[in-house]
C-alpha cells in the first residue's frame, strides 16, 4: 500500500518580520505535495527562532522528510544551522535542499554532511516524486534515477539527474496562505498602498544573462498564467485578505504584448497599485492602448534592467537590450506616469574603473531625463560557468576572472565557504573579488551622494521636509561631481538613514 507522506518545507530567514512576505516558493510546493499527501511550513522569516520552531514542529508531528529552500547570500547560514540541528536531533529524517542555490551549486550542496538530496530546478513535482518515493521504504537507485532535477549519491558519488522539463505549474488552485498562520500579517505598509502583497503570476525568463541564477534554474523558459488564474489569485488577496495592492515577483511581468493585455485588463478592473519587473525593449513595443490599460491598471514602478551604457557589455553578458532602448523606456515611463527603477552592474572584470565612470555618466543623463528615475547600483558578479543551466554551458565560454592581485578567482567548494562576508556579498552583487580598495570607495561614495540628492518614494520612515534637507545638502556635490569621501552626508546618514532599495525591497 502507498504511503501517504508528510513533508515539513522551512524557509530559512533572508530579511527582518517588518520586510517579510509570502513564501511563495514554499506555498507552491505545498499545492502539489498535498496533492497525494500533506505538508507543513515554518517561515523563518517570522519564526524568528527557525532551528528551534523547526525541531519542534519535528517533535510534535512525524514527517517523512524536511525540504529547505536555499538562496544564496544571508539565507545559507541559517540554512546550514536547520540542517546541521535536525540532523544531530533526528539522524534519519532525510533533509532536501532545493530553490537557486542547489541549482547554482549541486556539486558544492552535497558536499555537505547534512544534506541527502538537492534540487536542482524547479522541485514541485520532483520533490513530491521524492518524498513519495522515501515514504514507501528505502529508496533503491532505480527509483532515485527516475527523477528528473535530482542530485543525489550513489555509493558514495554525487549523480545529477537530467534537468526536469519546464513546467507552468499548478494553475487549479489558490495558494494555501492558511498554513501560514494569519496570512493578513503578511501583508505590509509599502509606498503602494497600507496593505502591499507579493504575489508571482508568471513563471521563469526567456532571457539567459550570465549574471541572473533565473536563467540557470529555467533555461529560458518562460509561462504567463491565464487572465482567469490572475483574477482569482488577485481577487482572493483582496476581497478576502484585504489588500490593497501588489508587488509582482514575476522576472519580467511584461512579455509579448499579445499575451499581456488580458492580465492587464485584470489589474485594470481590480484597480490596486502594483510593482513589478520589466524590460526597456518590451515597454518599447507597446502600444498607445496598451500604456493607456496600464495607466487605469495603477501601475506605480517598474523595474528596470539598464545595467550598463556600453552595449558591447550588454551584449557579453547577453542581456538583449541596448542603451538607447534604456533612454527611450526612461522618457516613455515620464510620459505615463510610471517610475522607472533602473538597476547597473557596476565595475565589470574588464576595464573595470572605466566602465563604472562612464556608468556614473550615464546615470546622470537618465536623472536629467527623467529625475523621477529610481537608481539600484550592484556590482556585476558572473556565475560560475558550471553554475549556468546545462544549456547554456561551454556554449559562450567565459573569460578567466581574476582577483586584484591577477590571480585566478577560485570559487568556495563548500556551503560553509559560501557564507563567508566577501561571497555573501559576491552572491548578492555588493562585492567583487577584481574591485580594488580604492574604486569600492568610489562606488560607496557616488551612491552615497545619488540616494542623498534623489532619496527614495520608497521610503515612508523620513519626512518629505528631511529628505528635502538632505537634497540640498548633497545638490553641491552631485552638481559638480565631487563625490570624493562626502563626510557631511555619512554623519546625516547615522542620524536619518535612508531606504536603500538595492538591500531594502518593498
Amino acid at each position: 500500500m502507498t504511503a501517504s507522506p508528510n513533508t515539513l518545507l522551512v524557509n530559512p530567514p533572508i530579511t527582518s518580520w517588518s520586510s517579510a512576505r509570502f513564501p511563495l516558493s514554499l506555498l507552491n510546493l505545498a499545492v502539489t505535495l498535498d496533492r497525494h499527501g500533506s505538508s507543513r511550513i515554518v517561515d523563518g522569516n517570522r519564526d524568528r527562532d527557525v532551528v528551534a520552531a523547526t525541531l519542534q514542529a519535528i517533535e510534535r508531528e512525524r514527517f517523512d522528510a524536511i525540504g529547505i529552500s536555499v538562496m544564496g547570500g544571508p539565507q545559507l547560514a541559517p540554512a546550514i544551522a536547520v540542517s546541521q540541528a535536525v540532523r544531530e536531533r533526528f539522524p534519519q529524517l532525510p533533509i532536501i535542499w532545493g530553490g537557486y542555490f542547489p541549482t547554482l551549486h549541486s556539486d558544492t550542496t552535497m558536499v555537505a554532511p547534512y544534506v541527502d538530496y538537492a534540487m536542482h530546478g524547479q522541485g514541485e513535482d520532483s520533490l513530491a516524486e521524492l518524498v513519495q518515493v522515501l515514504a514507501d521504504g528505502s529508496p533503491t537507485p532505480d527509483d532515485l534515477a527516475k527523477i528528473g532535477g535530482l542530485t543525489w549519491r550513489r555509493d558514495g558519488e554525487v549523480v545529477h539527474n537530467p534537468n526536469r522539463p519546464f513546467s507552468r505549474g499548478e494553475t487549479s488552485l489558490v495558494l494555501p496562505y492558511e498554513k501560514l498562520g494569519d496570512p493578513r500579517a503578511y501583508l505590509k505598509r509599502s509606498f503602494l498602498g497600507r496593505r502591499t502583497a507579493s504575489h508571482q503570476a508568471a513563471l521563469g525568463c526567456r532571457f539567459r544573462c550570465t549574471f541572473c541564477g533565473v536563467a540557470a534554474m529555467f533555461g529560458g523558459a518562460t509561462a504567463l498564467p491565464t487572465a482567469a488564474r490572475l483574477e482569482r489569485e488577485l481577487s482572493y488577496l483582496k476581497y478576502e485578505l484585504g489588500a490593497d495592492s501588489i508587488h509582482f515577483y514575476d522576472n519580467n511581468f511584461f512579455d509579448r504584448e499579445q499575451d499581456m493585455i488580458p492580465l492587464l485588463e485584470v489589474m485594470a478592473k481590480l484597480e490596486m497599485p502594483w510593482w513589478c519587473f520589466a524590460r526597456s525593449d518590451a515597454l518599447l513595443k507597446l502600444s498607445e492602448s496598451t500604456w493607456k490599460l496600464i495607466r487605469k491598471s495603477r501601475l506605480r514602478m517598474a523595474y528596470i534592467g539598464a545595467e550598463s551604457p556600453s552595449g558591447a557589455m550588454l551584449k557579453e553578458i547577453r542581456k538583449g537590450t541596448r542603451p538607447d532602448q534604456t533612454v527611450e523606456a526612461v522618457e516613455l515611463c515620464r510620459r505615463h506616469g510610471v517610475i522607472p527603477e533602473l538597476s547597473f552592474m557596476m565595475a565589470p572584470p574588464v576595464n573595470t574603473e572605466e566602465e563604472t565612470e562612464q556608468t556614473f555618466e550615464f546615470i546622470r543623463e537618465l536623472k536629467q531625463i527623467n529625475p523621477a528615475s529610481e537608481v539600484v547600483i550592484y556590482v556585476y558578479t558572473p556565475l560560475p560557468e558550471n553554475s549556468r543551466h546545462e544549456k547554456d554551458r561551454k556554449k559562450r565560454q567565459q573569460a578567466p576572472l581574476f582577483d586584484v592581485n591577477g590571480e585566478p578567482v577560485v570559487f568556495p567548494t563548500t556551503p560553509e565557504e559560501w557564507t563567508e562576508k566577501r561571497w555573501v556579498d559576491y552572491a548578492c552583487h555588493m562585492d567583487a573579488p577584481w574591485l580594488t580598495d580604492k574604486l569600492r570607495q568610489r562606488i560607496h561614495d557616488f551612491s552615497t551622494v545619488l540616494r542623498y540628492r534623489y532619496p527614495t518614494v520608497q521610503d515612508l520612515r523620513s519626512p518629505r521636509w528631511v529628505k528635502r534637507g538632505l537634497s540640498t545638502i548633497a545638490s553641491w556635490r552631485y552638481s559638480t561631481r565631487y563625490y570624493h569621501r562626502p563626510w557631511e552626508l555619512n554623519l546625516a546618514n547615522r542620524l536619518v538613514r535612508l531606504r536603500m532599495p538595492q538591500a531594502q525591497s518593498l
